[in-house]
């Protein structure tokens, strides 16, 4: 018995990396997998379906269920249609993986308008359109009285966690997704579908277009443990995508070679409260600001600290 016996999953961007180190791992545990790429490059030109048919075949090879669909995530009524193909193929649909992406990397001051909206349009709305129409597909499965187990899984980067120069793009559009994926999740309990967010590593395509020294390989090609091996992320997504995990929503996990980490969203620090001298809430005076945060949370020197007597 498989930990996704029974289940129908999509996996964007699957022909290649991350996505097909995915999608070969939901059918070894049972999942039938629409297997979706456009087939682009790195940057988002052209197309070609070979290389879902080829994840298609391995996953075949292997006594696994797996269909290609080449639609485009960026086009809304592309989404649709491959949410519908999970739907035509196989009778339903539990769950999303959305990790479909291009990559345009330029310094903000030299990005272009294009350069910047292309990859936003891929990852960003790429996500949502997928969530929008499979979102859909499930309130509507709730209301009928058939209550889903589904399961959306996102992928994010320490790009747009944590910041990485030359990716103001690529970076905004992961961030955007945590953010987006938190908010489905709050969303989308009340129809049984939780939404959680992936964020792996390795030698990817992308990788290798970023830097000329890397070995890019299938995830399915490594014959023993790689700590770059891009495939080391599926762990985390066959169990977001089973019902193990049923009781997980609104979470980033992370899972980058052998370590799996949780990320904790955007929290209040140490809070500091603007008073009069009798001691009355009063609206914060610019020239204070900077001596408080600089004693007490920067920990550096400011000019303005000695003039109010701070420390």
């Amino acid at each position: 018995m498989g930990m996704l016996d029974g289940k129908v999953a999509i996996v964007t961007g699957a022909g290649r990396g991350v996505g097909r180190g995915e999608a070969v791992a939901l059918a070894a545990h049972g999942a039938k997998v629409v297997v979706n790429d456009l087939g682009a490059s790195v940057v988002g030109e052209g197309a070609d379906l070979s290389p879902a048919q080829e994840v298609v075949e391995v996953i075949r090879s292997r006594g696994g269920e797996a269909v290609v669909n080449g639609d485009d995530v960026s086009d809304f009524e592309g989404a649709r249609r491959i949410v519908q193909s999970a739907i035509d193929a196989f009778g339903a649909l539990d769950v999303l993986v959305n990790n479909a992406g291009i990559l345009r990397d330029r310094m903000i001051f030299s990005m272009s308008e294009e350069e910047f909206d292309s990859v936003i349009r891929v990852h960003l709305k790429g996500t949502f359109n997928t969530m929008r129409h499979a979102s859909e597909y499930w309130r509507t499965e709730s209301k009928e009285g058939r209550q889903p187990r589904a399961s959306i899984i996102n992928t994010v980067s320490s790009a747009g966690l944590q910041g990485q120069a030359s990716q103001a793009n690529y970076g905004a559009a992961k961030a955007g997704i945590a953010a987006m994926t938190i908010i489905a999740s709050l969303e989308l309990v009340r129809y049984g579908v939780r939404a959680n967010c992936i964020g792996p590593g390795g030698f990817t395509r992308m990788v290798g277009a970023a830097k000329q020294d890397v070995v890019v390989r299938h995830p399915d090609e490594y014959e023993t443990f790689d700590r770059m091996n891009p495939g080391n992320s599926a762990p985390g997504v066959v169990w977001l995508a089973s019902d193990d995990s049923i009781p997980v929503t609104g979470q980033v996990l992370r899972v980058v070679g052998n370590s799996l980490a949780v990320y904790k969203p955007w929290e209040l620090g140490q809070q500091f409260q603007s008073t009069d001298r009798e001691g009355n809430p009063t609206q914060w005076d610019p020239a204070e600001i900077g001596p408080t945060l600089h004693k007490f949370v920067f920990n550096t020197i400011n000019p303005g600290i000695a003039r109010l007597g701070i420390g």
